[in-house]
């Protein structure tokens, strides 16, 4: 049992979001996820986050590898009040 204890996987807001401004379309973040997190949109040559709940919680990896710097996950203190929150339901 983590941190989170037995919150449902989908109570925790832990995924990317990509600022599609930013993004060069270098599809590191994309070959790096092996949890099908990302699909790529080759129309727009972009990825798009379409299962965010595989991703791994606390993973970041594949905002430190974009080029970009487009992808962002929520800061530690959300997490931390969004688990204080859950404690207190």
């Amino acid at each position: 049992m983590g941190i989170f204890g037995n919150l449902p996987r989908e109570k925790i807001p832990w995924f990317p979001t990509i600022d599609f401004d930013k993004c060069v379309g270098c599809k590191e973040c994309y070959n790096f996820c092996h949890n099908g997190v990302y699909e790529w949109d080759e129309e727009n040559n972009k990825p798009r986050v379409v299962q965010p709940y595989n991703c791994v919680i606390g993973c970041s990896a594949c905002a430190n590898l974009c080029n970009g710097e487009a992808i962002k996950f929520p800061t530690r203190k959300e997490l931390m009040d969004i688990f204080n929150k859950a404690k207190e339901e």
